[in-house]
């Protein structure tokens, strides 16, 4: 079968390529570049807990030293402290690291993969569509055709892509605009991310906005000053006048000594592609959404489109055409980031200065600055990753399903298990391997070894009704899973969110769940390729 046509290889459009791998399906990416990244410490990413294992887990290497995962983040207002929040076991630290560093170690994976051929200088001219296969032409010195079996758009706010398949793309434009630098320097906070509203040294008009600090390695920072609503130019003479004002305040006195590495000027769009999906060209990340207002972060929810969409292309490519699995990744991707750019267009009025009487209300900066930290820490209605609870993979009116603490559709906790073959190893770490995961909840196993427990109680019922079940799936085994009773069954798709949870084992509902789950039966050889 045809590979995977990728146009785009930015972190998105890579990771998608990682992931097809990862389960077998080959895959071309369409870069228009030369195959390197310019580096810019004013242009970095923040991956959330979430986000940043998957990378890990797809690149096999440890992106926490190649960037910061913050100790802390304090908001402030004027000259006092609102909030303080110290990371730990119990709220993950963020990743904070320049956007090239990323790219580089996707590509460095990538490097070693025999099913992915990156084609470099080669720029998207047409697409055409059969009823069987998707075939792309590029222009440049290494013009040529392509013939896939499927084509993502990855490739950006001006997708070519989009644009050929006459998808519309309405929003919003300039929601904000940030002047960025990029500087060596020592600052009373080591390690900590912080937002500063309503410096004091600037306590009048609409340029007293707010300050964001966050920490890269090697003593580097990178810092953000809201602009005022408007085109004016932003020249150097004004940024350095804005470094050295910053440093002297959060100083007490003269700045201290800075090396000004990288400077830049970034401008939040809001918009959203009306479809993801023309037959077999679909998009994904900025090609299909941009978000950023308060915080936010749009490549989240670009590497969250990747692994959504990852695991059901690769059960089309494997097993033929799924139409209902491969909708629903419009219907699940599209609705959840909707759902958080209507959240920051209804903060948008009080939260920029538009919201009237409402913004003197007593308490409202108090919850401005908990809405805004939602949106750096990817949190709330504004930052938290989407569920997936009213999606078409959703099974409904199983008699034998609990509630857990994880809701239907979210993703699952990261919880330490017995594989089949003996070994622990930790729930996230089997995700995206082209099969369902069954884990039971069994307290006590993880004290004795598997051939003890393997054949006794209700493992040998669970285990024939998992090598029953209609599609590929391993059996896990947990001591336990946060709010579940022992012998829970929890269902969990290859992209890490809980499609149920059921009280013992139970076939019927079991095998109903997991065909719902991927769109209907596979077939026969539906148990070969992950890998």
């Amino acid at each position: 079968m045809d590979p995977v046509i990728i146009v785009g290889a930015g972190p998105v459009g890579l990771t998608l390529a990682l992931a097809l791998a990862r389960q077998e399906v080959p895959s071309i990416v369409l870069d228009e570049g030369p195959g390197k990244d310019e580096p810019r410490l004013a242009r970095t990413v923040v991956l959330h807990e979430g986000t940043a294992a998957l990378v890990e887990r797809l690149t096999g290497t440890s992106l926490s030293e190649a960037g910061v995962r913050w100790a802390g983040w304090r908001a402030m207002r004027r000259k006092q402290v609102t909030r303080e929040i110290t990371f730990d076991d119990t709220e993950p630290a963020p990743l904070h690291l320049a956007q090239h560093v990323l790219t580089g170690a996707l590509r460095a994976a990538l490097a070693g993969e025999p099913l992915v051929r990156i084609a470099v200088d080669s720029r998207l001219d047409t697409i055409e569509q059969e009823p069987s296969a998707v075939t792309a032409r590029t222009r440049g010195p290494k013009g040529t055709w392509w013939r896939g079996s499927y084509l993502v758009g990855c490739d950006g706010p001006r997708s070519t892509v989009r644009k050929l398949q006459d998808i519309r793309f309405p929003g919003r434009t300039a929601v904000e605009r940030h002047a960025v630098a990029a500087l060596r320097a020592e600052l009373p906070w080591t390690g900590e991310a912080l937002l500063h509203r309503m410096p004091p040294w600037r306590t009048s008009g609409p340029s007293a906005g707010e300050i964001t600090g966050r920490p890269l390695p090697d003593g580097v920072w990178r810092l953000d000053w809201l602009l005022p609503p408007g085109k004016d130019l932003v020249t150097p003479e004004l940024l350095v006048a804005r470094v050295r004002e910053t440093l002297a305040g959060w100083s007490g006195g003269s700045p201290p000594a800075y090396e000004l590495l990288d400077t830049g000027v970034h401008t939040v769009h809001h918009r959203l592609a009306r479809r993801w999906r023309a037959g077999r060209v679909f998009l994904a990340g900025d090609a299909a959404h941009l978000l950023g207002a308060f915080g936010t972060q749009g490549l989240d929810e670009g590497l969250r489109d990747a692994d959504n969409l990852a695991w059901k292309l690769a059960l089309a490519w494997h097993h033929g055409p799924r139409e209902a699995l491969l909708d629903s990744y419009q219907t699940e991707r599209r609705a959840a980031v909707a759902a958080r750019l209507r959240a920051a267009d209804q903060a948008l009025p009080p939260l920029r200065g538009g919201g009237g009487i409402r913004a003197y209300v007593p308490g409202a900066a108090r919850g401005h600055d908990v809405l805004l930290t939602d949106g750096h820490l990817g949190r709330g209605q504004l930052g938290a990753p989407g569920t997936y609870a009213d999606s078409p993979l959703a099974p409904q009116h199983l008699e034998a399903e609990v509630p857990v603490d994880t809701p239907r559709g979210a993703a699952v906790e990261d919880v330490r298990a017995t594989a089949e073959d003996g070994s622990f190893v930790r729930l996230r770490d089997r995700l995206g391997r082209g099969a369902l995961l069954v884990v039971l909840i069994a307290p006590g196993t993880g004290v004795w070894e598997r051939k003890h427990w393997v054949s006794a109680g209700i493992m040998p019922r669970l285990a024939a009704a998992v090598t029953a079940l209609p599609c590929p799936a391993e059996l896990l085994v947990a001591e336990s899973y946060p709010g579940a009773a022992p012998h829970t069954v929890l269902l969990v798709r290859p992209d890490g969110h809980l499609v149920t949870a059921l009280g013992g084992v139970r076939p019927a509902d079991l095998y109903t769940a997991a065909e719902t789950a991927v769109g209907g039966k596979v077939g026969a050889q539906a148990g070969a390729g992950a890998k």
